[in-house]
Parts: C-alpha cells; structure tokens; sequence
C-alpha cells in the first residue's frame, strides 16, 4: 500500500478555508469553527496536582483554554497536559501523528512545547488550527512553533530520524467510530481489526523511526466487544509496539466518563457482560543503541508468537 505524504496547512491556508467554511463534519458531527477565540482560562484549576498512579480518571473532562468535546472520540486534555509535563521541557518537541481536534497541539502552546500535528483528514486539521487560534497571555513565554500537516502516520516524511521528544497521540478504534465515512482511502478507522492491526504495525515503525534514543512514545487505546464477547484491542496494539522494538514504561488505566454510547449496540440494563469504562495509555520508551536491556526483558518483547491475527 503507498501512504500519503505530508502536505503542510499553514495559518494562512486555514484562514483562506475559514472565508468559505463555518463547520466542518468529522464522523457525522458538525464541529463549528470559530476563528479567533478569547481565552480566560490557560490550565487545569488551580487544585488539580498531577497524576502520580496509574489509574487516571477525569470525571469533568477538562474545558480549559479552546478544549472543548465536541470532536467524538478525542481525548481528555489532562492527558496530554501530564504527559507533556513529565516526559519534556520547555522547546521540546511534542508529536500528534493523529491529532483530529487538535487537544495535543493546544497543551502544547500553552506549555511551552513545540508542535507537530499530522491527521489523514484535512477538516481534521483545520479544526485543530482553528482550536490554535487564541490569544496567549502577555508574558506567558514564547510562542512556541506548532505545524500541522494533512498526512499519514504512516508515512512521516517530512521529518527526520530522531527528531522528536515525545509522542503523544490517541487513535481510532477499528470500526468503533469511522471519522471519514470511508471517503478518505487508508483512513484506520475505516479498517476491520486484522488490517488496522497491520497498519498501526506501520504507524509503530514510523513512531520509533522519528523518536529520539530515550524519548516516549504515548498511545492511548480501548477495546471493544462484539458478539457480547471482548475484544483485547489494546494489547494487540501493544504487541506491535513491542514488535518494532520499544520497551514499556507504564501501563496506565485511564477511566471513562460520559460515554454518549457502548462499543456495542444493545438495549436493556439487564446484560450478560460488563460495560467497557477504561482505556488503556501505553507509555513506551524508544531504548538508546548501547544500553544494556538485560534488565527490562519482561517489558519489552521477548516471544516469538504472531503479533496479529
């Protein structure tokens, strides 16, 4: 299969798109554009503290800056506002190769980080501009250079080996929501799970190809149910991280809140089965070429069984 390349929307593309569209439709929502937006809350408030366990839950979800949850599926901004702050400094650069609305980009500005944001989707990526139109304020620090791009995650052309700090990105979930209705060829979440399993194994190398010897790379990933049985999506996704070479740092349970509807059509509140309320955010770790690994063999792979079905 060949990959789209990167083809790089700049501030000026977004707003000539702007004049012509008020809304755009990303897995059968309307998500409104705004243009430049007043911002008069920068951070979480002002009695959150950092995770320190491995079990995340955001009940409130998170609304600071232009974050806001009317793009489906896109993930609490208390997720990457931790990564960010544990995994980087300041000028950094932070990786989204699947950004869709754009809620790492925005953490990214306003700590300081630069930003490379990549979606398949250009409605995708002119919401996530649109969501980086604001405002900081004086003497926060300097505005950091954030980019987005209409491209593949598989196929990170335009950057090179070894440039990136930290990843930080939440993809689809094979079927669960189809963010282009199948008009965008190559699009995973238009995939059945053995293809999507193959093509995350491609998104996996292009991540360890551009991450830097001891950088992280951060994936936040569910599971799914069909014919009332579970579905391990999260692990066969790990397996392919694993598969192209990087060791596992954490293994966090991240908590959901106000799911508008199950990974499976039913009705009734009576079920044979457990609602599905967690995901699963894989911290991994690109090793450097000379240290020894002896030690961490368990959190890395070490079988030989097939990673995909």
């Amino acid at each position: 299969m060949s990959y789209t390349s990167m083809t790089k929307i700049t501030q000026c593309d977004y707003e000539r798109f702007l004049r012509s569209h008020r809304k755009v439709n990303v897995g059968g929502v309307e998500v409104r554009l705004h243009g430049r937006q007043k911002v008069t809350q920068y951070s979480p408030p002002e009695d959150y503290e950092l995770e320190r366990g491995t079990v995340w839950s955001f009940p409130d979800r998170g609304g600071w800056a232009t974050h806001t949850g009317d793009y489906r599926g896109n993930w609490s901004p208390y997720i990457p506002h931790n990564l960010i702050l544990k995994f980087t400094k300041k000028g950094d650069m932070v990786l989204d190769p699947m950004v869709g609305g754009g809620t790492t980009l925005i953490e990214c500005r306003l700590l300081g980080r630069r930003g490379i944001g990549v979606d398949i989707n250009q409605d995708a990526i002119m919401i996530t501009r649109d969501r980086l139109n604001f405002t900081l304020p004086n003497g926060n620090h300097i505005d950091p250079e954030i980019e987005t791009f209409v491209g593949d995650a598989r196929n990170l052309n335009e950057i090179g080996d070894e440039t990136i700090d930290l990843i930080a990105t939440h993809p689809p979930y094979a079927k669960i929501i189809s963010y282009t209705r199948g008009n965008i060829s190559g699009d995973l979440s238009s995939l059945p799970i053995p293809k999507y399993l193959e093509e995350i194994h491609r998104v996996a190398e292009e991540c360890i190809r551009v991450l830097k010897q001891n950088g992280h790379c951060t994936i936040l990933v569910g599971d799914t149910r069909r014919g009332r049985h579970y579905i391990p999506l999260a692990v066969r996704v790990l397996l392919q991280f694993f598969d192209v070479g990087f060791t596992l740092k954490e293994h966090i349970i991240k908590r959901q809140w106000g799911m508008k509807s199950t990974r499976e059509r039913w009705r009734g509140k009576k079920y044979d089965f457990y609602l599905i309320t967690h995901e699963s955010l894989f911290i991994f770790r690109k090793p450097s070429r000379i240290e020894d690994l002896s030690k961490l063999k368990f959190s890395q792979k070490w079988w030989t069984v097939p990673t995909t079905f």
